[in-house]
């Protein structure tokens, strides 16, 4: 593909031609660098460009083996799953294309989708892609206002929603100037499409609406690679939601990146591998592992929705592939931990060597279901027995996965976690991380569908063409999304003259061609010294404390040092209240002076730890004990912290500890 000098970096990277050292106006930049295997040539998916031709593949290749599935309500209890094969997925598809076309929609319009994760979300997604219909999600968590956004901004005349966001729905309804239909998933009431019907909208129940293709069946419409195939709204931090235009090319390529990736990994995937679907579709993560998994031929069972019972779905399912966001995982750890604590110091001493010597064979290069076969029988295979006893691999993504909480999972679960990075406007499929010793803390090569550089950053020092490159991560290739809809000049804010996407992160290539991300240009503010601090960086340094769960870091230009809010480990925490005579109520805790300068000093102590700087400590740090999360609206549906949001909601308290500080 390039007539570039090549030069090989690792077994799995190399950099094309030469970098460029900065010069007035111009900034630094690295080499090109590209997967080894997309050096001449970028992945692709065999007999298919876009999103329709890979599901009639896999109809074609496995018409009577299961797909999706869920678990139906017996007696007040989940059953087993139940599982609908490839062709039934087709034939409900191509009813639901009839009904739809039959409604008055044409290829190119939009449809949305409101719900949790169900197999309606499948079904719908095959129907629009035989007719050329671009999907537009919502995010299950959001609210009114981003709703209402979201469709008249997509300018959605059909809106397919779960009998549970209903009451959400009609609230926005009368502000809805494109919706036309309404189609009801779940068992809704009568009364339920009724009260849609009053608004002026056509509302269907799900069956009903199928039964209503059935008689009059269409010949497929099918888009072209180049044709849109969903419009994801970035949850945003600040403002409304961008909507990121996401082609068939740009979802294929992601997906045959990840074939091509498991190939050189030497990983089988096969219809009898299984995933587990909770991590919300309206995510570019759950999107693109779904879409994986029908080019695989696997199962996807989907959970009931409600997070109490998601270890029971886990337990039902029993998946080879679990995926999962940061938050997810860290949960898992601490609910392990937690049990063990109230296990007797016997136990508790076992488990620990048990852990340690594990960790010590997996550091001379073996892999977690390799280290050490005794222990696992004896210890590690209960606990992964709790997740079906099946699974093979975790995926991580959506947020940086702390290096403790990795090496964590992959040892007691015996089996690798797999990190990834990527953005919503890099189709999620970036990079993927090697299970391997050294490479803990990066997020891996780069995959087959993109090629990227490093820019210098005008307020950092990073060097692009330095030992190691460092700077700002610029994307270009296939899976790159084609624009933010309706947004002309945002989409020309986030792309260069070459065509480079700037993601806002700053990287770092290490010597076996892995990517660490460092630090974040657009979460940096100024100190009043003039020193730059990168937010994230410290709240990752900070976030290895065992006395906490999460942390947010404040700073402002008027102010010469650093305040923090921290929600803390509740079992930790309480722990050090009773070896010091302390109350264990989490809520007293949390104002008592001594718990707020020990959970000061120790975040401080692992900030040290981790190479921070003076100026970089917490002079203040204010308890909370409720997490920060989307409820509150203090984090985004993808786990990011909302920053204008933290500091609204304590300012207050941010003044009294600049206040304090000060004295």
């Amino acid at each position: 593909m390039s007539h570039q000098r090549i030069k090989k970096i690792s077994d799995t990277t190399v950099a094309l031609g030469e970098g460029t050292p900065g010069s007035g106006d111009k900034l630094a930049l690295s080499p090109i660098y590209r997967n080894i295997r997309a050096k001449d040539q970028y992945a692709s998916l065999e007999g298919a460009a876009t999103l329709y031709e890979s599901f009639k593949r896999s109809v074609h290749q496995y018409p009577t083996e299961n797909f999706i599935g869920e678990r139906k309500m017996e007696n007040g209890r989940a059953g087993p799953y139940e599982f609908l094969t490839f062709k039934q997925v087709e034939a409900k598809s191509r009813n639901l294309h009839s009904a739809l076309a039959k409604l008055g929609l044409k290829p190119k319009d939009k449809v949305g989708i409101y719900s949790h994760n169900v197999p309606e979300w499948m079904m719908t997604i095959q129907a629009a892609n035989r007719y050329s219909l671009a999907i537009v999600p919502l995010y299950d968590s959001l609210g009114e206002n981003a709703v209402e956004y979201t469709i008249n901004h997509s300018e959605t005349g059909v809106c397919f929603i779960h009998e549970n966001k209903v009451k959400f729905l009609l609230k926005a309804l009368p502000k809805l100037k494109t919706l036309k239909a309404v189609v009801v998933w779940g068992n809704p009431s009568k009364d339920v499409v009724e009260n849609i019907s009053k608004q002026g909208i056509k509302a269907f129940e799900f069956s009903e609406f199928c039964h209503s293709g059935e008689a009059n069946p269409l010949e497929p419409s099918p888009p072209k690679p180049q044709d849109t195939a969903c419009i994801m709204y970035t949850s945003g931090t600040t403002g409304n939601p961008k909507g990121v235009v996401l082609t068939h090319e740009n979802i294929v390529t992601a997906v045959a990146s990840l074939h091509a990736y498991v190939h050189q990994q030497k990983i089988e995937i096969a219809r009898d591998d299984s995933v587990l679907s909770f991590l919300t579709l309206a995510h570019i993560l759950g999107r693109v592992v779904e879409e994986f998994a029908v080019s695989c031929g696997a199962k996807i069972g989907y959970w009931q929705g409600d997070v109490k019972k998601l270890t029971d779905d886990v337990a039902a399912l029993k998946p080879t592939l679990f995926v999962a966001v940061p938050r997810v995982l860290e949960r898992i750890q601490q609910g392990i931990q937690g049990r063990l604590r109230s296990q007797s110091p016997v136990v508790q001493f076992a488990f620990q060597a048990a852990y340690s010597w594990k960790r010590f064979w997996m550091g001379w290069g073996w892999s977690a279901s390799d280290a050490s076969p005794l222990l696992d029988a004896l210890m590690f295979n209960t606990l992964k027995k709790a997740f079906g006893g099946r699974v093979r691999f975790v995926v991580s993504g959506g947020a940086p996965l702390g290096r403790a909480v990795e090496e964590y999972c992959s040892t007691v679960l015996c089996c690798p976690v797999f990190q990834g990075y990527g953005l919503t406007e890099t189709c999620g499929a970036s990079w993927v991380a090697l299970p391997k010793p050294g490479n803990s803390g990066t997020v891996g090569p780069p995959l087959a569908c993109l090629e990227f550089r490093f820019q210098a950053a005008k307020e950092l020092s990073y060097d692009p063409n330095g030992k190691p490159p460092q700077g700002e991560i610029c994307i270009r290739g296939p899976s790159i999304f084609k624009g933010y809809y309706q947004d002309e000049e945002k989409t020309k804010e986030a792309f260069d003259d070459e065509g480079f996407f700037h993601t806002g992160d700053v990287g770092e290539l290490t010597s076996s061609g892995c990517l660490k991300v460092i630090d974040r240009i657009k979460n940096m503010f100024k100190l009043a010294q003039g020193e730059y601090i990168a937010a994230e960086k410290l709240e990752n340094a900070f976030q290895d404390c065992s006395l906490v769960e999460q942390v947010w870091v404040y700073g402002n230009s008027y102010e010469n040092f650093l305040v923090g809010v921290a929600v803390p480990d509740k079992g930790e925490l309480t722990k050090w209240a009773k070896s010091n005579g302390l109350s264990s109520d989490l809520k007293q805790l949390c104002n008592e002076p001594k718990a707020q300068q020990e959970v000061m000093e120790q975040l401080n102590a692992t900030g040290k730890g981790k190479g921070l700087r003076g100026f970089e400590m917490l002079r203040a740090v204010h308890l909370e004990p409720t997490e920060f999360s989307v409820e509150n609206d203090l984090m985004t549906p993808s786990f990011k912290l909302k920053r204008p949001q933290l500091q609204k909601h304590y300012q207050k308290l941010i003044d009294e500890m600049y206040k304090k500080a000060k004295k």
